[in-house]
């Protein structure tokens, strides 16, 4: 893969090893479902991936910046899970993994450079095997530690996103748009009220 003003922008993101756990509201959605087939877009740090691995779920965990899947490549040896969990540097913007999943997870899928979001998010609907869910959370809201501090962000609501994928309801079903409130810690140990855009849908049909 060609290196990109992205791929070095995300890069830099990821020089500094970041820790941090599960997203709570993927944690919420999925905790209750039966573990299968997982992709995790833009997986960053991991910590989603690692935490569904652990659960039993078989991930694989795609990002564009090389920093970020060769230390959670690296973590996922340390935690004993790199049998269930694969790694790959993948820019989206021009490819998608090949395969079907029960689970589709996009987490704070934002970057600031051109992306064909919806198509992204469109095309892992297709990859869904029946019964999969798509799980999109967004940010509703700016967190003071962000990388976006544009005061003139505007972060499109669940239904929104939902309409700009323009998928039949007889094959995908909306389960769930919301936009709940939660508080939040930074990876500096801040901590802030943040608002989630949250987005379920589940393929009904093949």
């Amino acid at each position: 893969m060609r290196t990109t003003r992205s791929a070095q922008f995300w890069d830099e993101q990821y020089r500094v090893p970041r820790t941090g756990g599960v997203n709570p509201v993927l944690a919420e959605i999925v905790g209750e479902l039966t573990p299968g087939t997982a992709l995790d877009l833009g997986c960053g740090a991991g910590g989603d991936a690692l935490w569904l691995a652990g659960r039993g779920w078989r991930v694989t965990a795609v990002d564009i910046s090389a920093n970020a899947v060769r230390r959670l490549a690296e973590n996922a040896r340390a935690r004993g899970v790199h049998t269930v969990l694969t790694t790959a540097r993948v820019d989206l913007a021009e490819d998608f993994p090949d395969g079907g999943f029960d689970l589709v997870s996009a987490q704070y899928f934002h970057t600031p450079f051109e992306l064909p979001r919806a198509e992204v998010l469109r095309t892992a609907a297709h990859a869904l095997l029946p019964g999969g869910r798509l799980v999109v959370v967004d940010h509703g809201s700016t967190a003071p530690w962000s990388w976006n501090q544009d005061p003139e962000v505007r972060y499109p609501t669940p239904n929104e996103v939902a309409a700009e994928l323009a998928l039949d309801p007889g094959r995908w079903l909306v389960e769930r748009a919301d936009m709940p409130r939660r508080d939040a810690r930074g990876p500096g140990g801040q901590t802030a009220t943040v608002t989630d855009n949250v987005l379920v849908i589940r393929r009904t049909t093949a």
